[in-house]
């Protein structure tokens, strides 16, 4: 990058102080990127002269946004003051919610995760959904050895997605306590810092762009098969959200073999998630005499046992890519990731058997990868969506 600040070069429009804080967020980005750089390579990295490059980081030292941290060696000449992003600049906090329990998540600025910790959810009175958050987000907190108030931003990812018109969450009728009209607001209040809720599987989709299967993709879709079917949809680089948030709500689209749903209001079975939910592997599972407690246990049950395990993971495949082919053929992306619990413990078998299965029923025939996020995949998106807000702010207003 050119120096901006060069105004003897070719002229930029912008006052002075606008022009620094290009640099200054230039230069703080390239620190995250690469970690400890001296005043030399940021020059080299930026294009800023010796002088700009020093200015710059004694404006972002005063601000308390960058550190020194020891001394480059073994090179010619002296050694060199080497620089980092100070942790201590912000903090974000990340929460993966579902039927059973939340995971909470609590990093520093510059990616690194300080503490998790997660809380079972059965028994909690939905009346108190926001004061338990609230305890164990400050319980994470001080595992992470943080003060209490030291959180800049909290994302929480929910199954479900928040319309915008509204507030109120929608397709989440399984989450008690979490259906206030005020429920952001009640968050904040309870939570000490600004808060944003996002659906679970957009997240996971954050996640694997980030740091996974779709890194360096820009047009892709995210399949989420557990419990239930979800999708999300990242058009040119960024999340497709809908007009009311509910983009990926496919657990409800009509597919060939499912019957189709007439009152989505209610519980009620149809769509894809008749052919690919839980309780669809798990029937599925039994007709081919795989005894097992749950559909991720089927699934792995089915990898080991010869003839009728194989008819199975056959049959669910071609399920799977059944709803598939309904979204390829409207978003027609690039790639599709497998994510979630059944598609985990199908690994590399089922996800070829989905390929397989797609490329004969669809005219769009994109890669199908698995999920490469480990851990909690939610829990990590919320982090990121954290993390880019937290940045943000701080980054361009010292």
């Amino acid at each position: 990058m050119r120096d901006v600040t060069d105004t003897t070069r070719t002229p930029l429009a912008g006052t002075p102080s606008l022009l620094r804080a290009i640099n200054d967020r230039a230069a703080l980005e390239l620190l995250l990127a690469n970690g400890p750089l001296s005043r030399t390579q940021i020059g080299t990295l930026t294009g800023l002269s010796k002088p700009t490059a020093s200015q710059l980081l004694a404006r972002l030292e005063a601000a308390g946004l960058v550190v020194p941290v020891g001394t480059t060696a073994g090179g010619p000449g002296p050694n060199a003051q080497l620089y980092q992003v100070n942790p201590a600049a912000g903090y974000v906090a990340g929460l993966d919610v579902s039927t059973t329990h939340v995971r909470i998540g609590v990093a520093d600025i510059t990616g690194t995760t300080l503490a998790e910790h997660q809380v079972a959810t059965r028994g909690w009175p939905a009346a108190a959904t926001v004061a338990n958050v609230g305890a164990a987000v400050a319980e994470t907190v001080r595992q992470a050895g943080l003060a209490p108030g030291s959180l800049r931003e909290i994302v929480i990812g929910v199954p479900g997605a928040l319309d915008p018109a509204t507030g109120r969450l929608r397709y989440a009728s399984h989450l008690p306590g979490w259906h206030s009209p005020r429920l952001v607001a009640e968050l904040e209040a309870g939570l000490g810092a600004p808060v944003a809720i996002e659906n679970d599987v957009n997240l996971a989709a954050i996640a694997e762009q980030a740091f996974g299967a779709a890194a360096g993709c820009e047009d892709f879709v995210l399949l989420w098969a557990e419990e239930g079917i979800g999708a999300a949809i990242v058009i040119a680089g960024r999340l497709h959200r809908g007009f009311t948030g509910g983009a990926g709500e496919v657990g409800y689209m009509p597919v060939p073999g499912a019957p189709v749903v007439h009152d989505v209001r209610r519980k009620n079975s149809g769509g894809f998630q008749e052919l690919a939910g839980a309780d669809a592997v798990l029937a599925l599972a039994v007709e081919h005499g795989l005894g097992a407690a749950g559909a991720q246990e089927a699934v792995a049950l089915a990898l080991d046992t010869p003839g009728a395990g194989d008819t199975f993971l056959g049959i669910l495949a071609e399920r799977i890519a059944v709803g598939l082919a309904s979204i390829v053929s409207v978003v027609d992306p690039e790639l599709l990731v497998l994510s979630g619990g059944v598609p985990a413990a199908g690994g590399e078998r089922l996800r070829a058997l989905v390929q397989e299965s797609l490329a004969r029923i669809a005219i769009p025939r994109p890669e199908v990868r698995c999920t490469s996020v480990p851990g909690s995949p939610v829990l990590h998106g919320a982090l990121q969506r954290a993390l880019a807000t937290a940045r943000e702010a701080a980054f361009t207003t010292h």
